[in-house]
């Protein structure tokens, strides 16, 4: 399986058992099923790629966390608000580390772009705006439905709209893929 594919398959497995599991065992099992596919993803991950990736790391360790205080506390508020947490998270990270002239998406995206430097500003800026928009929408999501209309939000909402973000970020890509000198060809601004 190739790389991408397989960590495409990582990160939403543990999300469509969480989904699985909700129809049948609701809010707590489902919490239960996915704190331990979240922990066996990260697992088969180390296994298969030798390294565990910051991202899926820190989601575990929130996942954690939350999941648990849901679990203990007998409260589906906890595991509604992580994604809140981990997209605020994202997006002060990146926002952040660009204040500080520290490109952090590049350590995420370096393997499957090479952007001049302009380009992964702007693609910082794009994406530590669009996780805190995220966050922000699940916040009003969570606080204002019920437990199964956020369910399938957190599932059928959250995904479609990350990978229609990505997809919206081409034209960026495109614009500012890095050149050889020798090319003859350099990205405008």
């Amino acid at each position: 399986m190739n790389p991408q594919l397989r960590r495409l398959a990582l990160d939403l497995g543990p999300l469509l058992i969480f989904f699985a599991a909700f129809k049948y065992l609701g809010i707590f099992g489902a919490t239960a099923a996915f704190m331990a596919a979240v922990l066996l993803a990260l697992a088969i991950g180390y296994l298969l790629e030798k390294k565990i990736s910051p991202m899926p790391l820190f989601t575990a360790v929130l996942v954690m966390i939350f999941g648990g205080l849901t679990l203990y506390l007998k409260n589906d508020i906890f595991i509604k608000m992580k994604p809140t947490v981990l997209y605020g998270f994202f997006g002060a990270v990146l926002l952040g580390g660009l204040s500080v002239n520290r490109l952090f998406i590049k350590y995420v995206f370096a393997q499957a772009f090479e952007l001049d430097e302009t380009g992964w500003k702007k693609l910082t800026v794009r994406w530590g705006v669009f996780f805190l928009a995220l966050g922000a929408v699940n916040e009003v999501v969570w606080r204002s439905t019920n437990t199964e209309t956020w369910v399938a939000f957190k599932v059928w909402g959250i995904i479609p709209l990350i990978f229609l973000f990505a997809l919206a970020q081409t034209p960026l890509l495109i614009k500012h893929q890095h050149h050889d000198a020798g090319s003859g060809s350099k990205a405008q601004d």
